[in-house]
């Protein structure tokens, strides 16, 4: 089901009144028994300068133009998630283009979480490729990291745009800067002492960094939200290693991760085993199985959604796999579930992940193919919100 955009304008008069029409698992009503409420309601923004440039204008629900992280604002967003790259392809983000997008997060009112994936491009858990202009000896490595990222943050913090949060790599579940910091490299062995290295000298050049009486968290992040024995295996060496943070950061794609009882289960385990706040720092849902660049997506009508049946692949499906997502955060014990980002909701048509290739996730975005807000951006509101 996709809605027509005059369905969508009622949204704004009763929000969420679409959620109860019977499409989806009535979020709505879990909605008024919320007692807690999440302090971190999110979005990773970073393709957005580059979609702006390309001629794209984001529409709120009402058709109202707006860009896109104010359309977020306003509906309850108070993150904005960055990612920042060494030396990528010209126009991809870069720190002068990551420091450029943070003073429109905090000019919103939003506060930044910085992404840096140790890396000219993409870092994930099948590639963490070093700097092409970076040593690769571990000793000369974690110097570099250490500069690098305490120089990152005192530049956030000199323009007037303080990191609120950092996480020390982007889903670092199998290490960071291959091959020194390759958990198993294909040569045989285990680095965890290499690893754990170079995340405590990412750690501390980031507190030395941080501008004094600012306060910083400090997240480590891995892809295994649904995967509890996976977390367990990653954690319990680097607590063993005693390297310092504050947040575990998951990533949640239900196609790769699980359901949400598995999310469920792996969180409230967390905070239970490591005693640590959990935020779901990426995650998305297909509002439709339609591609809407003519060039390929990841998700497609092959694709099977662990809780399809519960959240199908249509706007309201969408809506109400977010609401299922607060609950299942609103329910982690002790308040310690903070909240969730979701991943690029602006990345429609317009700019490939890299030049000349395709927009992978633009039916798992948070806006239609043209630019207009759909019913899921209601998931960012805080729980009193009307």
């Amino acid at each position: 089901m996709t809605l027509s955009r005059t369905a969508r304008r009622l949204l704004t008069a009763v929000p969420l009144a679409a959620l109860v029409l019977g499409t989806v698992a009535a979020p709505a009503q879990a909605r008024n028994h919320e007692t807690g409420a999440l302090s971190i309601r999110g979005a990773d923004l970073s393709f957005l300068p580059q979609l702006e440039e390309a001629g794209v204008t984001f529409r709120d629900v009402n058709g109202k133009a707006k860009p896109a992280e104010r359309i977020l604002e306003k509906h309850g967003a108070d993150y904005m998630r960055i990612r920042v790259w060494v030396d990528p392809p010209a126009g991809y983000t870069d720190e002068t283009r990551a420091l450029a997008l943070a003073k429109r997060a905090k000019k919103a009112g939003m506060k930044i979480l910085l992404d840096p994936h140790y890396s000219d491009f993409w870092a994930d858990p099948s590639k963490q490729p070093i700097p092409a202009g970076w040593p690769t000896a571990l000793p000369a490595l974690k110097d570099t990291v250490r500069a690098y990222t305490r120089s990152l943050v005192q530049d956030f913090a000199n323009q007037h745009t303080p990191v609120d949060m950092i996480q020390v790599g982007n889903e670092i579940t199998g290490g960071m800067l291959w091959p020194t910091g390759q958990l198993y490299p294909p040569g045989g062995g285990d680095h965890w002492a290499a690893f754990t290295d170079l995340l405590k000298a990412g750690v501390t050049g980031a507190k030395e960094g941080n501008p004094r009486h600012h306060e910083m968290k400090v997240m480590i992040h891995i892809d295994r939200g649904g995967d509890l024995g996976g977390t367990q295996w990653f954690f319990d060496h680097v607590t063993a290693a005693k390297v310092p943070f504050d947040v575990i950061g998951q990533s949640y794609y239900p196609i790769w991760h699980g359901s949400l009882a598995q999310l469920q289960a792996n969180l409230d385990d967390s905070v239970a085993r490591y005693h640590k706040p959990v935020v779901v720092v990426e995650t998305a849902y297909p509002w439709t199985y339609a591609d809407g660049d003519g060039k390929g997506n990841i998700v497609g009508p092959g694709t099977v959604l662990p809780d399809g049946d519960q959240y199908p692949a249509t706007e309201l499906g969408q809506a109400g796999f977010f609401e299922a997502l607060r609950r299942v955060l609103l329910q982690v014990p002790d308040g310690m579930g903070l909240g969730f980002f979701d991943w690029e909701p602006e990345w429609v048509p317009g700019v490939g992940w890299q030049p000349g290739a395709e927009a992978s996730n633009d039916n798992m975005t948070q806006f239609d193919f043209t630019g207009h807000a759909l019913p899921s951006v209601y998931a960012y509101r805080k729980p009193d919100a009307s």
